[in-house]
């Protein structure tokens, strides 16, 4: 009888073993043993009973394998023996930036014909160095020739195989981050200091998404809930990044993030703003930030008398009419109704105003982190004014 059982002595880093053979994940574990199920009714003959024991569900479990379900919701669920009888004996369907198997029978024909590595790549549309690497990876160490099905198989062997996390729990650069997160810095606080920390070692960068991921897709337990306190933000959950449709914030026409000219995305080109508010206890005061896209310069608006449309226009053109007119290119902000008057920037300082889309504060992705460092200084709930 086949045991499948949870392994948790490395480190308390969870295994699931199933016939012997470790498996990173609870779902891949239970794929094997499904697929060993369809195994042992259709080749060693075993009823649905005998095969449910040997692989360690219980009867009633292999049963609803075997015919499907219907939940208490009313949902139908197939059978998942047919599934996995569809699925067990295809080949692995790979991603077409890979060679396929119609390409490696090409390229096993055309080496047969005589033809050269770079005749073979114009025939197939690639480069000539994936060809060649293929060549190479896959010759038969006997005869020389090169095995179009062999290399089918090891590819999606390797695809499907294991692959660590850099900065997987346990590991130096782990700590590092876990670390920098507990004195409350920032995914791109984290990144800049490991560069600092570490100028020649490789293995300690990590990139800020490298971070973000670890710190959203790898928390679970106790170490979740203490990442939650650490982020300055309090969430270890990822905002959605799409738009929701709704009407026109303001009677004046707003020129969209997405008519913006494509060289201020690169920010090689200096004089680009971001913008938005700080709010104070109860919405009740504000502090306006500007903060420059290539420096990352920022500009802090004092509004003593209110944040709404008037005040703000009128801080935004005394702190900006005196920048030369090469520093003032152009300011994006969200929909904020603080923003009413954006014609009157526009006009007074002879700069283009943008907005981003409803609901899309990654838009401004360099004023959003800028104003999350800030809160640290003015946390919600001070008074601003």
């Amino acid at each position: 009888m086949t045991r499948s059982h949870r392994n948790e002595d490395r480190g308390g880093e969870h295994r699931w073993t199933f016939n012997g053979v470790e498996y990173p994940t609870r779902k891949l574990m239970c794929e094997a043993r499904r697929a060993e199920y369809v195994r042992l009714l259709d080749e060693e003959g075993m009823n649905f009973t005998q095969a449910a024991h040997a692989v360690g569900v219980s009867k009633r479990t292999g049963k609803a394998w075997r015919n499907g379900r219907t939940r208490a919701t009313g949902r139908n669920e197939k059978p998942l023996v047919d599934w996995y009888r569809s699925t067990m004996d295809k080949p692995k369907t790979l991603h077409p930036r890979y060679l396929s198997q119609e390409e490696r029978i090409q390229i096993a024909d055309r080496l047969r014909l005589g033809d050269s590595i770079r005749a073979i790549a114009r025939l197939l549309g690639r480069d000539p160095g994936t060809v060649s690497r293929e060549v190479e990876r896959n010759r038969n160490p006997e005869s020389g020739g090169y095995e179009p099905y062999r290399a089918q198989q090891k590819a999606a062997d390797r695809l499907k195989r294991p692959k660590p996390r850099k900065a997987a729990e346990g590991t130096r650069l782990w700590d590092e981050i876990a670390a920098g997160l507990r004195r409350h810095w920032s995914p791109e606080q984290i990144a800049n200091r490991l560069r600092l920390d570490f100028p020649d070692n490789g293995d300690m960068h990590a990139s800020v998404e490298t971070i973000y991921q670890a710190i959203y897709l790898q928390a679970r337990g106790e170490l979740k809930q203490e990442l939650k306190r650490a982020m300055r933000q309090g969430r270890t959950a990822r905002r959605p990044q799409g738009g929701q449709g709704r009407k026109p914030r303001f009677r004046e026409p707003m020129a969209m993030i997405s008519e913006r000219p494509p060289e201020i995305e690169d920010r090689a080109v200096p004089g680009h703003w971001e913008g938005d508010l700080i709010t104070g206890s109860r919405n009740k005061s504000a502090i306006g930030t500007l903060v420059e896209r290539t420096t990352r310069f920022t500009i802090l608006l004092h509004l003593p008398d209110g944040h709404d449309a008037e005040h703000v226009q009128q801080a935004i053109i005394d702190k900006m009419q005196h920048l030369p007119k090469l520093l003032r290119n152009s300011l994006t902000w969200d929909q904020g109704a603080e923003l009413a008057l954006h014609k009157r920037i526009g006009a007074s300082l002879d700069m283009a105003v943008y907005f981003c889309d409803p609901h899309s504060p990654w838009q401004r992705g360099t004023n959003e982190n800028t104003n999350g460092l800030l809160r640290q200084y003015f946390p919600k709930g001070t008074d601003l004014s």
